[in-house]
């Protein structure tokens, strides 16, 4: 077992928070993508707690190569979330979660705490420290597959909210919206829900915090 970090952005937090999150969807890195620069994947699969990876290379010559998951199960992942810390009159300090409170970096301590200056900026997930954390998940499961292999019920799990009823999937397409969202412009050719790269699946749940930390 080990204690990882797991970044997740406020909406996800938000879902990990109402029970409606227990999955996530991370890239395989390094990053094979069938048919690209000359790779041609023949197959990608679990062998325990990892997966391996076949391929052509530009020579035809078949080739694998192990690659190992981000997480492994029983692992203990801290998650990362954007938040904030300010100063108590009484001498300690006191962190806020975006996630949970939207003003929670306007320090409510009286009216003398009103001036804009007294408002302290959000900070970003990737910059909360360990003793910080408040949301403490085991990992139940991890798997390797392409990402549009994603059932129904996966997308619920992903937290992911449904687009409009009338369609067929709606928490997939939800789900495809929501992974686009968080892919940067210029990775779509290799990243976005339309190229369909392998992933990993990191299946959780809520557990104590745990200690030594």
């Amino acid at each position: 077992m080990a204690i990882k970090p797991i970044l997740f952005n406020t909406e996800m937090v938000k879902a990990i928070l109402d029970g409606r999150k227990t999955q996530t969807r991370r890239l395989v890195k390094p990053h094979y993508h069938d048919g690209d620069a000359g790779f041609n994947v023949v197959t990608m699969a679990n062998t325990g707690a990892f997966c391996y990876i076949e391929y052509y290379d530009e020579d035809e010559r078949s080739t694998e190569r192990r690659m190992n998951p981000p997480y492994n199960v029983d692992d203990i992942l801290w998650v990362r979330e954007t938040w904030c810390k300010w100063w108590m009159p009484y001498g300690e300090w006191h962190y806020c979660y975006k996630a949970s409170d939207q003003n929670g970096n306007k320090r409510p301590t009286g009216p003398e705490y009103d001036d804009a200056w007294e408002t302290i900026p959000w900070r970003p997930s990737i910059h909360m420290p360990k003793e910080a954390a408040r949301i403490f998940l085991r990992v139940t499961g991890v798997r390797a597959e392409h990402l549009s292999c994603i059932t129904e019920d996966d997308a619920m799990a992903e937290g992911a909210s449904p687009e409009p009823p009338f369609i067929a999937n709606p928490y997939i397409r939800g789900f495809a919206t929501l992974w686009n969202s968080t892919v940067k412009k210029a990775d779509f050719p290799s990243y976005g829900w339309e190229e369909n790269p392998w992933v990993w699946v990191i299946e959780f749940e809520h557990t104590e915090q745990q200690t030594p930390f």
